[in-house]
């Protein structure tokens, strides 16, 4: 009786991680059985090569979106071309920033990503977060406003949902806690003054700055973003803490309410 021909599975067919897949093949230089169409010598290793030298020699500088996802991929999946891979995550979020704030299930549903490649990419997503957030750590968060938009557009500005953040500040404007305070729907979040008041006495905190996400994308505040502002700084002020400003965060761009003088 014939052996049948040894099975290749998409990732996008099979639940098994890709690693764990590929681990299991034989190694060496023959990538696929001849008869299947595969060659001696996978045709991306000589390109990985390439790139990496272009990398170290002249820096990210000199690498399109797609090859620093490749780069990326390599290591996560180290046995497979992964530039039709990186360009279909380009081509499915629009941008670098897109790719890495998307959920981790429509990561999935990517040709080439499974659970445990989507799980590292939120990973490399939340430590980017955290380093911006780090730069936000012992200083003056008014003379780092730069740093507070970065770290807040990395946090918020792919989430599917609206979410209502908070930074609570010392009486230096240092950084005391940052925090989800609540989480809506697509186009709504409920804010309770009382509760973000609360908080920040107990917290000890002076001053406020409000943040919130537009999942539609236009950071443009509406008439409820607004009276909720109002409500807060009202409710804040005779506790003695300010409300410094309320962002509202979109997906290309960010809006100050208080740059509007909406409140």
């Amino acid at each position: 009786m014939t052996k049948p021909p040894p099975r290749f599975e998409s990732e996008a067919s099979s639940p098994a991680d890709e690693r764990q897949f590929f681990a299991q093949q034989k190694t060496g230089r023959r990538e696929r059985p001849p008869e299947l169409g595969g060659t001696m010598e996978a045709h991306y290793h000589g390109h990985r090569d390439r790139l990496r030298s272009r990398f170290r020699e002249q820096g990210e500088s000199a690498l399109a979106d797609y090859e620093i996802l490749e780069l990326i991929l390599f290591r996560l999946i180290p046995r497979r071309d992964t530039k039709p891979i990186a360009k279909a995550l380009l081509a499915r979020f629009g941008t670098l920033s897109a790719v890495f704030g998307a959920p981790q299930h429509l990561l999935q549903e990517v040709k080439g990503i499974g659970e445990t490649v989507a799980l590292d990419l939120k990973l490399i997503a939340t430590t980017a977060q955290r380093l911006l957030k780090s730069e936000l750590r012992n200083k003056q968060v008014l003379s780092s406003w730069s740093a507070v938009i970065d770290y807040c557009h990395a946090a918020m500005a792919h989430e599917t949902k609206e979410q209502f953040r908070i930074l609570f500040l010392d009486k230096r404007n240092a950084l005391i806690a940052d925090e989800v305070q609540q989480q809506g729907t697509i186009d709504h979040t409920p804010v309770y003054p009382r509760e973000v008041v609360k908080r920040a006495l107990e917290l000890s905190a002076t001053a406020l700055i409000l943040v919130h996400n537009h999942p539609s994308g236009d950071p443009t505040p509406s008439r409820a973003d607004i009276d909720m502002t109002k409500l807060i700084s009202d409710a804040a002020k005779p506790l003695g803490i300010t409300v410094h400003d309320h962002i509202i965060i979109g997906k290309d761009g960010h809006v100050s309410m208080k740059g509007l003088r909406l409140f």
